[in-house]
């Protein structure tokens, strides 16, 4: 198979559910310590051979690992970064009527980006077995300042929020450039905490804790801009935000327009997946911020957090409602978040997934006659 281009009109956020063979290796290595770690790799390999050839059947030109080998889709990278630590604690995170595992991310020491970090290796495994386009997944830079606590910074510079977070940037630029390095040309950083900051009770939060959420909002832009903008010219970035996904559960609500302008405008990123199943998310009013150009939106108006499968006439109706807004060119189609944003997964089978897949695909030929 020969390898297109991104931008795709069909794509997906990344994480996929885990088979119980690999929930089972996991829980043997990490926790019962019974299962050596050439033993998990061998295991994980195979559920990623079979996940990478789903995703070629679906007729996905871009597939990734489903983020198998991790825990989280955030904290499994951030605590390969060097100065972080993932700690474990009495009481996780809250959702909608669920609690996260308890791990908190600490900051024992300065930020970089290691020339060894284990996710170069898991981008290089979906590269050697797929003949489409190899992506890999990873948090924003946002994710290692809103998901940090204060008294969780141990570094004194960086209690002074512009030296920290420029250097969360300058660790992120290097990664980009690692990852360049080892073959990526497509490469994801999920920064949801735009969208979260669209949310009344997370903005009282951070103004709580002293810090202005419009001001956040546009030093979050900066950071993923800084972190990019030195991308070599065949390197394409996407950038996904929702409001939370753990086992279907959600954490906050509210539509883009306090972050639009900043997202489409000054980050400097080719792709926007972004969250648009439910009231939650507001209007597509927001759309009509994006400059006209090669950027791509694409609005998941098909659900992970459900079986239950989207129409086809549904779908058409809610991109000529968007197309009222941004140039339907300039749209495509994905699921509104992963499908395990957890190593847990959301509450849908497998059978689920797969449609949901063929569903994005098939949208994409209907529409725009191809993916």
């Amino acid at each position: 198979m020969a390898q297109a281009t991104p931008p795709f009109r069909a794509d997906h956020v990344g994480s996929l559910l885990r088979s119980d063979a690999v929930k089972d290796a996991r829980k043997k290595h990490f926790e019962d310590k019974t299962l050596s770690a050439d033993n998990l790799a061998e295991i994980e390999d195979a559920a990623i051979r079979e996940v990478i050839t789903m995703q070629e059947d679906a007729g996905l030109k871009a597939v990734t690992d489903g983020e198998i080998r991790r825990s989280f889709w955030h904290y499994d990278f951030m605590g390969g970064l060097n100065g972080f630590d993932l700690v474990e604690r009495d009481e996780g995170v809250q959702f909608a009527g669920v609690k996260l595992r308890p791990i908190f991310p600490t900051i024992s020491g300065k930020l970089s980006f290691p020339d060894d970090h284990p996710m170069l290796e898991h981008y290089k495994f979906v590269a050697e077995n797929t003949g489409v386009t190899p992506k890999i997944s990873i948090p924003g830079p946002s994710c290692c300042h809103f998901r940090t606590a204060d008294e969780d910074i141990a570094p004194a510079e960086y209690k002074d929020i512009e030296a920290f977070t420029a250097d969360i940037a300058a660790t992120y630029k290097k990664a980009v450039q690692a990852f360049y390095d080892a073959g990526c040309r497509y490469l994801q950083m999920d920064d949801i905490f735009f969208a979260y900051l669209c949310d009344p009770k997370h903005r009282a939060e951070k103004e709580e804790a002293g810090q202005d959420p419009d001001w956040l909002i546009n030093r979050y832009a900066w950071m993923m801009n800084e972190a990019i903008k030195d991308r070599p010219d065949d390197m394409v970035i996407g950038m996904h935000m929702c409001r939370g996904n753990f086992r279907s559960t959600h954490a906050a609500e509210g539509a883009y327009d306090p972050a639009a302008d900043a997202v489409f405008n000054q980050t400097g990123v080719d792709i926007f997946f972004m969250e648009y199943d439910s009231e939650r998310a507001g209007g597509l009013e927001p759309l009509r911020l994006l400059s006209k150009g090669k950027q791509r939106v694409l609005p998941g108006f098909i659900t992970t957090k459900t079986g239950e499968l989207e129409t086809i006439d549904d779908l058409q109706r809610q991109f000529e409602e968007a197309g009222k807004f941004t140039d339907i060119e300039q749209l495509g189609i994905a699921p509104q978040c992963g499908f395990a944003s957890t190593e847990e997964g959301n509450t849908v089978t497998f059978d689920d997934q797969r449609r949901k897949l063929d569903l994005v695909v098939k949208t994409a030929e209907t529409i725009w006659g191809g993916v």
